[in-house]
């Protein structure tokens, strides 16, 4: 006799976590970049004048 196939279920492993789920604080990505971008430049300016001690 044939063994029996097992194929796993059409879900491919993903799951779905409340995809209603509405934040109440919304970034938009553009701000997220340009914060990290003036941190990194802020901390040049340091490094560059900042007296080390």
């Amino acid at each position: 006799m044939a063994e029996e196939l097992k194929i796993p279920s059409s879900g491919g492993g993903l799951m779905r976590y409340s995809e209603e789920y509405d934040s109440k604080i919304r970034i938009k990505p553009e701000v997220i970049i340009g914060i990290t971008i003036a941190i990194i430049a802020f901390e040049l300016l340091l490094r560059v004048f900042g007296g080390a001690v």
